[in-house]
């Protein structure tokens, strides 16, 4: 078994023909990255778990053909991004928001804290949501710590100034959305 530079992934060749990547160590290395992606465009824990496995159908799938992806991260960040896009067409923000503000609330807090906590997020989320569509996606793939801006060009299809300039544009309409409502910080 050889392993891939940089991810610690084992291969397994069969005399004769290429190299497989094996399923359980991409599921070890990648399924909470995944989760996190598909969790920061959905909202909801249980329809970001059927996104990754999803994903991981979706490498079954290309299995013959894995060797050839030339950074596996990329393309099953990519894979789970435009999943969780396609899920999200099918939702109504406003199912998703409720839970989602509640979960990131702190739970160490008083319960007067947490529910101001949980309005404060949900008021940020309703302002995300009415961001133009590049903005909110550069935006929530920024925040899974993981990602740098030449990762994000690859996943969006732009480049990585642009990539900059809608970062910029998107945390500058957002900041001044949340201080025009009252939610100044």
């Amino acid at each position: 078994m050889a392993s891939i530079e940089g991810y610690g992934l084992a291969l397994l060749s069969i005399e004769g023909t290429q190299p497989e990547i094996e399923l359980a160590a991409l599921v070890e290395t990648y399924s909470s990255l995944l989760f996190r992606v598909a969790h920061s465009v959905l909202r909801s824990r249980t329809e970001a778990e059927d996104v990754v496995q999803d994903v991981f159908v979706r490498v079954i799938e290309h299995r013959g053909t894995l060797y050839e992806v030339r950074d596996m991260r990329v393309w099953l960040i990519r894979i789970a991004w435009n999943l969780a896009i396609d899920r999200k067409r099918h939702i109504l923000p406003d199912q998703l928001d409720e839970r989602f503000a509640e979960s990131l609330a702190a739970s160490s807090e008083s319960a007067d804290k947490a529910l101001e906590e949980t309005q404060r997020l949900k008021s940020v989320l309703r302002e995300m949501e009415r961001l133009p569509r590049r903005e909110r996606q550069v935006l929530l793939l920024s925040t899974v710590e993981e990602l740098g801006t030449s990762e994000l060009a690859i996943i969006l299809g732009r480049s990585e100034s642009a990539v900059r300039a809608l970062l910029f544009r998107a945390r500058t309409r957002l900041r001044e959305r949340l201080q025009g409502r009252g939610g100044k910080r």
